[in-house]
């Protein structure tokens, strides 16, 4: 199998011929250790590519790390010179102005060459697209207390923010070689939702359903990203089709549970613990949970191993190097 299809068998729920694997670096720890592992895996015919710019110096590192899927970024919107009053408790009562960026040509390029130069699995990945947009704008504290206070704004403004995403997503859909897409919004604390599970359908769930509409009619895999507890919603993501749930925290949620209880329909991406495991045992304690956590969840498929965050500078080198070797 190539890792492509190692990907793709496992989020149709059958068993590949291994579990895949896609272990990622937050920026602190790209800094700390990107070097050396460039130096260890990025040899070769691979290091050709990535020195005649078919590859990018990160995608180099993880697909010799051995990443099944290789992330791409994406010509997207953000918000241009937010005016002062978005910053005030109260909300503005007006929407903001939003600026594009990014190269359709370049982004198209750079998917090309990951399907001609990889046998990876290419996914697009949108950080912070619908609910984490909003309170990019106003601010976390100030967009909940919308929701409850003035639902009217915060409605017009997750509209908003939805029309812009689909015109967006519509010019992506139908590039060449895209695998799938990653839309990315924190809905949950440590604890529990950030909201109520009412509020959430009510006000976040529609807008959603409209996105993934146009990635799975596009023939496209959808990725999802919310970092917490979101267990009172899970039952919604089941019913809305979702292909796949990052980052699935095991201080969060009984990671067991959800695989058993939702493993038929969604695959999940995450589960080895980046706040106990990796930045506090020995390499032999991160092997035996990369090892126990792919048992488990890759029952049938449905399971792409990984942290549940992106690993940080706090993880020793020897941990990160245990779960690379676990995962291979």
């Amino acid at each position: 199998m190539t890792r492509c299809e190692r990907v793709k068998t496992a989020l149709a729920h059958r068993t590949p011929d291994r579990v895949p694997s896609c272990i990622h670096l937050a920026g602190d720890g790209q800094q700390a250790y990107f070097p050396k592992l460039y130096e260890r895996y990025v040899t070769g015919e691979l290091r050709e590519k990535r020195e005649a710019g078919l590859i990018s110096y990160s995608n180099a590192i993880y697909y010799g790390m051995g990443n099944h899927v290789l992330p791409v970024g994406c010509p997207w919107w953000g918000w241009k010179d937010l005016p002062p009053e978005y910053g005030y408790e109260e909300a503005p009562g007006f929407l903001p102005k939003t600026a594009g960026y990014g190269s359709y040509e370049r982004f198209a390029e750079e998917v090309r060459n990951l399907k001609e130069h990889t046998d990876a699995y290419v996914l697009v990945t949108i950080w912070g697209s619908h609910f984490e947009k909003a309170n990019f704008a106003r601010g976390i504290e100030n967009f909940l207390a919308d929701m409850a206070g003035d639902p009217e704004f915060a409605q017009s403004l997750l509209d908003f923010i939805i029309h812009k995403n689909l015109v967006m997503l519509e010019n992506i859909v139908n590039i060449a070689g895209i695998d799938g897409i990653l839309l990315g919004s924190d809905w949950g604390s440590q604890r529990d939702l950030l909201m109520s599970p009412e509020t959430w359908r009510r006000m976040i769930r529609s807008g959603e359903e409209k996105e993934y509409k146009i990635i799975r009619d596009a023939g496209l895999d959808v990725w999802i990203h919310s970092c917490g507890d979101i267990r009172k919603i899970m039952p919604d993501l089941y019913e809305m089709g979702i292909d796949a749930l990052n980052p699935v925290q095991p201080e969060c949620m009984d990671i067991y549970e959800l695989k058993d209880r939702y493993g038929e329909k969604i695959s999940f991406w995450g589960g080895i613990s980046t706040q106990r495991t990796l930045p506090y045992g020995t390499p032999e304690d991160v092997r035996r949970e990369a090892r126990e956590i792919a048992a488990y969840m890759g029952r049938d498929g449905g399971y792409i191993l990984a942290p549940s965050q992106e690993i940080q500078a706090d993880v020793p080198y020897e941990n990160l190097l245990a779960l690379i070797e676990s995962a291979e």
